[in-house]
């Protein structure tokens, strides 16, 4: 019999126009069944999400459930008690829940699959096995360290981050040294760190220095990246659905579509561009993490500090 995989997603109903093709589609993609807990904010938000999962297939071989921030309130303080940053953390921005929630969930040693909310799953596909120490985590380039003053915290602390690091699926299991996430935390800011969704990323780049693991197959778990030749096609206002027959699709088993991408989805799906799938139920590599050093980042800083000078992410702006 094929074992339950854990999955853990943080969502709030605002994201379901985009979210909701997410969901959909790893109900119907999944070869292995799953147990999906969905995170979100208030009570009143986990009743909306409640009613939007009442409304899948029930005759998927998968299961869920549905908790609100306060329901973990009991478990963070037993779990988290004497680790204020992190407590800190968990009340930040709420992408950083992602960290923070599952490990109050998840009994100790056992898997936590973590989802964004900006995922689409294509084909028929299965998860790959979740180490028995490490992190698995897709690769995306650039990477996605943001802000700079936290980025560069760490460096001046001598904090190694693996490069290329993408927030949307990560594998790994509970509860790992919460003294040292909680040293840190509190390392790259406490309670100060500006709440901004990306901090996520350097902390999962910090632990996947310090707990080894490695990237997923960055063919089959694909991240959107904006290209020159997509940003110019944007610039010439061709429809994003259009952009998206670019990727590989036969060889993807998750896409993340971060940025613009994920609004584009509903409209690809919509049309049916998705119709026809393939099979991507066969395991994939995963490869090593790679350091950013403090040499790399200067010099991507100062690519960056040249673009912006000539204008050119004025002219390339993010839709």
């Amino acid at each position: 019999m094929t074992a339950v995989r854990s999955l853990y997603l943080v969502l709030s109903p605002s994201s379901l126009p985009y979210a909701r093709y997410a969901i959909e589609s790893l109900w119907r993609h999944s070869v292995d069944p799953v147990s999906l807990h969905l995170i979100t904010d208030s009570a009143a938000d986990r009743d909306a999400l409640t009613v939007f999962m009442e409304g899948m297939d029930p005759d998927c071989p998968h299961t869920w459930s549905v908790y609100a921030e306060q329901d973990l309130a009991e478990r963070e303080a037993e779990i988290f008690g004497r680790f204020a940053n992190l407590r800190a953390f968990r009340k930040g921005h709420p992408c950083w829940r992602k960290i923070t929630d599952p490990l109050l969930l998840a009994p100790s040693g056992t898997e936590m699959v973590l989802l964004d909310p900006d995922l689409f799953f294509p084909n028929d596909f299965t998860f790959e096995s979740t180490p028995d120490s490490g992190v698995l985590l897709m690769w995306q380039k650039p990477n996605c360290l943001l802000p700079h003053e936290v980025v560069q915290r760490a460096m001046d602390a001598r904090i190694p981050l693996a490069n290329h690091v993408d927030i949307g699926v990560a594998h790994w299991r509970g509860p790992g040294d919460l003294e040292w996430l909680d040293w840190l935390i509190g390392e790259l800011g406490g309670a100060q760190l500006p709440r901004i969704m990306h901090v996520e990323a350097i902390v999962w780049a910090a632990l996947a220095m310090r707990i080894g693991g490695g990237y997923l197959d960055r063919n089959a778990w694909h991240c959107w990246h904006r290209t020159q030749a997509k940003r110019v096609m944007r610039l010439l206002h061709v429809r994003g659905s259009r952009i998206l027959r670019s990727e590989p699709w036969e060889e993807i088993k998750c896409f993340h579509g971060g940025g613009e991408a994920k609004w584009w989805i509903p409209d690809a799906a919509n049309s049916g561009f998705f119709a026809t799938q393939a099979d991507r139920t066969q395991p994939s590599s995963s490869f090593p993490f790679v350091e950013l050093t403090p040499a790399d980042y200067d010099r991507e800083q100062s690519m960056k500090r040249l673009l912006r000078g000539l204008g050119y992410y004025t002219l390339f702006r993010t839709a």
